[in-house]
C-alpha cells in the first residue's frame, strides 16, 4: 500500500527497476560454486512486494499497496548459496559467511530497536505537545478528542496546520530530494536523511493540529531511513539490507502504538511476505525492543478503552461475525478503493497550496458539529468502543462513520501524507457498534464494545488485505483478553474473503464496463 507522502503507509509509487545491485567489477575468475546471476539480480528477486504498485509513479505514501500480488515462490535470498556445511554469500566482489551476516544483523536489529523506540516515544510526546498548544488538550482514553475545545479554536487549528503543511510540502516536494515511500526504501531506494525527518515531523504536526489522517506512516519512514544509515555504518551485506529496512519500518509502528505483534507482522505479512526463521525472529526482536524502549519515553497505557469485555464470549458472536464480517468486508474494500483513488489523484505542484488549506477548512467546519472527525481517528473509534444500545447513539455513529471516511479521503486527495490504519479502525469500530445494536434487538446483548472490537478488526483486515497484522493491532491497542482472538480471527477471515470477492466481482467489473463505455 502506498504511504502518503511526497512525491502512499501509503504506496503504489514504486518506480520499476530501481537500484539493481550490480557488481561493477566482476571477478575474472569467479568461484564456480557462486551464483553470480543471483548476486547481480535486483533486490526484488527474492521477495517482491505482495501488493506490487500499479500505474504511474506519484507522490505519496500509504500503509499498504492497494493491489493484490502473488509473491515469488523463491524463499532463499538472492545471492545465497550452500555447499556442504560451508555457507557463504559472494556478491559485490567479496565473500561473507552466514555466521558473520547473522552477527551483523543481530547487532543492527538491537541497535535499531533501541533507537527507533526512543524516536517513536519522542514522536508521541511531540504529538501530545502540539495537541496541547493547538487545541488545549492531550489525547487519552478518557478524552480521545477535542470535545471540550471551543469550536473556533478547532477550526483555526486545522486551517493553520493545513496551510503551514501545504507550504512546507510544496517546498520539500519541489526543491528538495524526493522522499521515497517505505516500499521503495525496502526495494533499495535511498531515503535522504533531513528530507525524511522534515517529512515525518510534518505528518505528526498535521495530526496534532487536527487533520484527519493517521500518524503511523511517519515512524515507519523514520525507521526505514535509520536502518539504511545503520546498515552503512555496520557494513551490513546488500543481501540483508532489504530485510533490515523492512524490519525497522515495522518496529516504527510497534514503537508509537506499543504493538510489537502488529509491528512484526507488518514486516512479515505486508512488506516482505516472508516467514523464514531469520525474518520472523529478527522482526519480533526489533519490534518488541522498540515497543519497550518507547514506553520508557512516553509511558504505557491502553490506547482504546473497552467497557465490560469479559474473557468468555457467547457462541452467538460467531453468528454475528458471519453477518458483520460481510458488511465490514464491503466497507473495507470501498475504503481501500477510495484511498487508492485519493492517492492517485493527489494534488501535486502548486495546487497543494490551496487544496490542502481547503481540506483543513472543510475539516474545521465539519468539526463544529462532529469534533471526533479530527485527528487520526482515536476519538471516533472510542465512541464505538464505549457505545450504548440506543437509537440516537446509532445515528451519531453513522454520522461519525461517514464524516471520518469522507474527510480522511479528502485530506489525502488534497495532498496530505499519512496513514489509514487508525482511520480504518475508527470506521470499523463505528460500523461494528451500529451492527451490534441491531444484533442486540435479537439477542438482548448490552455490551456494545465487543461488537466494536470485532468490527474494527474486520474492516481493518479488509482494507489492508492483511488480517494477521490487523487483528493483532486491534487486540494490542485495546488490550482485549487473549480468548477474543477466536471471534476476531474468524470475522477477519470473513471480511478479507468478502472484500476480495467484492473487489473482483463488483468493483473491478464495474470499472471495466465503465472503461468500455
Amino acid at each position: 500500500m502506498r504511504e502518503h507522502g511526497n512525491g502512499p503507509d501509503v504506496n503504489p509509487d514504486v518506480i520499476a527497476g530501481d537500484n539493481p545491485d550490480v557488481n561493477p567489477n566482476p571477478d575474472p575468475n569467479p568461484d564456480p560454486n557462486v551464483d553470480l546471476d543471483a548476486c547481480n539480480a535486483p533486490a526484488q528477486t527474492h521477495d517482491e512486494p505482495r501488493n506490487a504498485p500499479q500505474g504511474p509513479a506519484a507522490a505519496g505514501h500509504f500503509d499498504n499497496d492497494f493491489a493484490d500480488f502473488s509473491p515469488s515462490p523463491s524463499s532463499k535470498p538472492a545471492g545465497e548459496s550452500t555447499q556442504g556445511s560451508s555457507r557463504t554469500v559472494a556478491c559485490s566482489g567479496h565473500e561473507q559467511s552466514i555466521g558473520s551476516r547473522l552477527g551483523l544483523m543481530a547487532a543492527a536489529v538491537v541497535l535499531l530497536g533501541a533507537l527507533i523506540g526512543a524516536c517513536g516515544g519522542l514522536l508521541t510526546l511531540m504529538l501530545y505537545g502540539i495537541e496541547h498548544l493547538a487545541l488545549g488538550f492531550v489525547e487519552s482514553p478518557e478524552l480521545p478528542g477535542p470535545f471540550e475545545t471551543d469550536w473556533r479554536r478547532r477550526a483555526l487549528s486545522v486551517l493553520i496546520g493545513a496551510t503551514v503543511a501545504a507550504v512546507a510540502w510544496f517546498v520539500l516536494r519541489t526543491y528538495a530530494r524526493r522522499v521515497p515511500s517505505v516500499r521503495q526504501a525496502v526495494d533499495g531506494e535511498s531515503m535522504p536523511w533531513w528530507q525524511t525527518v522534515v517529512h515525518v515531523l510534518l505528518q505528526i504536526g498535521i495530526v496534532g493540529m487536527g487533520l484527519s489522517v493517521g500518524r503511523e506512516v511517519a515512524p515507519r519512514e523514520l525507521g526505514a531511513m535509520l536502518a539504511q544509515r545503520v546498515a552503512r555504518v555496520l557494513h551490513v551485506h546488500d543481501v540483508d539490507l532489504r530485510r533490515l529496512v523492512a524490519i525497522s519500518a515495522g518496529a516504527g509502528l510497534a514503537a508509537v502504538y506499543n504493538a510489537p505483534l502488529a509491528g512484526a507482522f507488518f514486516t512479515i505479512e505486508i512488506l516482505l511476505v516472508d516467514v523464514s526463521a531469520m525474518t520472523v525472529v529478527l522482526s519480533f526482536l526489533c519490534s518488541a525492543l522498540a515497543a519497550w524502549v518507547a514506553t520508557l519515553v512516553k509511558g504505557a497505557h491502553v490506547f482504546y478503552l473497552l467497557d465490560g469485555v469479559h474473557a468468555q464470549f457467547s457462541p452467538d458472536l460467531m453468528a454475528f461475525a458471519l453477518v458483520a464480517g460481510v458488511v465490514c468486508g464491503v466497507c473495507g474494500a470501498l475504503f481501500r478503493r477510495g484511498s487508492s483513488w485519493a492517492e492517485s489523484h493527489k494534488s501535486s505542484g502548486a495546487s497543494i497550496l490551496w487544496t490542502l488549506p481547503a481540506a483543513g477548512l472543510v475539516t474545521g467546519v465539519v468539526a463544529i458539529w462532529v469534533p471526533q472527525v479530527m485527528g487520526n481517528g482515536r476519538a471516533t473509534a472510542q465512541l464505538g468502543f464505549t457505545g450504548r444500545p440506543e437509537l440516537a447513539f446509532a445515528g451519531l455513529l453513522l454520522i461519525s462513520f461517514l464524516a471520518k471516511a469522507i474527510v480522511t479521503l479528502l485530506t489525502i486527495r488534497c495532498g496530505a501524507s499519512g496513514g489509514v490504519l487508525t482511520p480504518g479502525i475508527a470506521l470499523g469500530a463505528s460500523m461494528g457498534c451500529v451492527l451490534g445494536m441491531c444484533w442486540a434487538h435479537i439477542t438482548g446483548a448490552q455490551d456494545m464494545s465487543v461488537f466494536a472490537l470485532l468490527g474494527a478488526a474486520a474492516l481493518l483486515s479488509a482494507s489492508q488485505n492483511a488480517p494477521i497484522m490487523a487483528m493483532c493491532l486491534v487486540m494490542e491497542l485495546t488490550q482485549a483478553p487473549m480468548t477474543w482472538f477466536v471471534p476476531v480471527a474468524f470475522i477477519a477471515m470473513i471480511a478479507v474473503m468478502t472484500a476480495r470477492w467484492f473487489t473482483t466481482h463488483v468493483m473491478d467489473r464495474a470499472h471495466v464496463q465503465e472503461m468500455r463505455v
